[in-house]
């Protein structure tokens, strides 16, 4: 293995202290050192690495091109070596995995399942940790995280579980009020149950049929799908479902589908996301193999694409 070229250490937390707070005052009061110190850092850094990093001013600094192509770089880098060591410094557990997932998610579908997981692994436990938005890995202490979307940060793994379909259902109820509900566009009339976590699932079920749908349709916006679909339930409009969330009201006919066969593939999938760096921890692949059996097993999931 070839030895690592890194320019100083100190050089580079002075540099992006200064960039980051764009002041060498500042950089210097939270490094516990003088403003000299700093700019003798960040201009030893610069000659080492032949590049500006800041244009000068009278009271500030401003980043050069190369500056503000290096600042995101230190700190992701810096970032990781303080969550890891926070960690490290936290006594972290190798048997016990923080995994966070969606309110609506575990409700549904985890947590009858879950037990399972614990009787299969009895070396291992789950402590679950339930919220709408995804989790930072850097900034948080969880484990492995349940989503929807796309592989956006960066060192973190991602896997795909399963896609899936968005379709407009409501109660039975409710549609004995309103049989005009026939087309695509019958709905563009009536109550629309909307997520705000999840602002542009109608409009992609809209634009899969040429429809405009407003940014803001009438109808109750909810935190979770949960709340949403319980409100459908009870005939106050009509929400999303998406897999896996629909199984059990779709049997016991609590929910109707409205358009059977016009279901629309949501653009996101379901991941599951763990730090680069956890991806081969026995406590993961555990929980990861039971997750993606459970998933194989369950017939009502779209495959992911």
């Amino acid at each position: 293995m070839s030895r690592r070229r890194l320019p100083s250490l100190n050089a580079l937390r002075a540099f992006e202290a200064a960039a980051r707070l764009m002041t060498y005052k500042a950089a210097a009061e939270e490094l516990c050192v003088s403003q000299s110190a700093i700019s003798h850092q960040v201009k030893g850094l610069e000659d080492s690495l032949g590049v500006q990093l800041f244009l000068r001013r009278v009271r500030a600094v401003e980043l050069t091109a190369a500056g503000r192509l290096y600042l995101p770089v230190l700190s992701l880098a810096f970032d990781s070596i303080a969550e890891g060591t926070a960690r490290l410094s936290q006594g972290r557990s190798d048997t016990v995995l923080t995994l966070q997932a969606y309110s609506t998610f575990t409700m549904r579908w985890l947590l009858p399942r879950l037990a399972g997981f614990q009787r299969d692994n009895p070396g291992f436990r789950v402590h679950l940790h339930t919220a709408q938005t995804d989790p930072q890995f850097l900034q948080s202490d969880i484990d492995a995280a349940i989503i929807v979307g796309q592989p956006s940060q960066a060192g973190v793994h991602y896997e795909l579980m399963f896609g899936a379909e968005l379709f407009p259902v409501c109660s039975p109820a409710y549609l004995a009020l309103h049989p005009e509900l026939r087309e695509p566009a019958d709905l563009l009339r009536q109550e629309l149950l909307q997520v705000y976590p999840s602002p542009d699932d109608w409009q992609v079920w809209f634009r899969a049929y040429g429809l405009a749908v407003p940014p803001q349709p009438a109808g109750l916006r909810f935190e979770s799908y949960d709340v949403a679909l319980a409100s459908a339930v009870r005939g106050i409009g009509v929400a999303l479902g998406q897999q896996p969330y629909m199984e059990r009201d779709l049997k016991a006919g609590t929910l109707l589908e409205l358009f059977p066969g016009r279901r629309v593939l949501n653009p996101n999938q379901w991941l599951l996301a763990c730090r680069v760096s956890s991806r081969d921890e026995p406590k993961f692949l555990a929980f990861r193999d039971w997750l993606l059996a459970e998933i194989a097993a369950d017939e009502s999931l779209p495959p992911a694409r």
